[in-house]
């Protein structure tokens, strides 16, 4: 991967969808920030199509079940744009979103023990989906699993509900 293979710009497609509360809002903004701060993000090349160099901006939304991945040139040309079903992280993003409501509620009123537990439980159901994501990603971008993780993040929070 070139040295400028990484994501300059990331926004989210959040048109028609509820406003989110404010745990999933700084989640968001937490995933954006940190995405930017540090990413590895590389297209793959796919047969003899030369492949526009990074740096790279993605637009990330939902349609028809499917998250769509926009990415484009520095210069806002399209780069690549590819879809990923939903289905395959459908069970990881329904536990996913049940820890999270359990970790939010807990914040608020169990001691610091029982928020470690629960945290751990969510960073372990986080790091399974990001692994799923990386394998629906093989053969489009490459990246490492911080990245990853703060993409399933992205796609998490376009899933949620308010």
């Amino acid at each position: 991967m070139a040295e400028l293979s990484k994501l300059i710009h990331v926004e989210l497609d959040d048109h028609g969808l509820p406003a989110p509360t404010p745990e999933v809002d700084r989640e968001r903004k937490v995933a954006l920030f940190d995405l930017i701060e540090e990413n590895v993000f590389g297209l793959v090349q796919r047969g003899d199509t030369l492949l526009p160099e990074g740096p790279y901006r993605l637009m990330l939304s939902i349609k028809d079940r499917r998250v769509v991945c926009d990415v484009r040139t520095e210069d806002d040309s399209p780069a690549s744009e590819f879809h990923l079903s939903v289905s395959p992280l459908k069970q990881v993003i329904k536990d996913y979103f049940q820890i999270c409501e359990s970790y939010f509620d807990a914040v608020k009123k169990l001691p610091p023990a029982q928020i470690e537990a629960i945290d751990m439980g969510r960073r372990g159901i986080h790091d399974e989906g990001s692994r799923q994501l990386m394998e629906r990603l093989e053969g489009k971008i490459q990246t490492d699993m911080s990245t990853a993780r703060r993409l399933f993040t992205l796609i998490c929070v376009l899933h949620m509900r308010g």
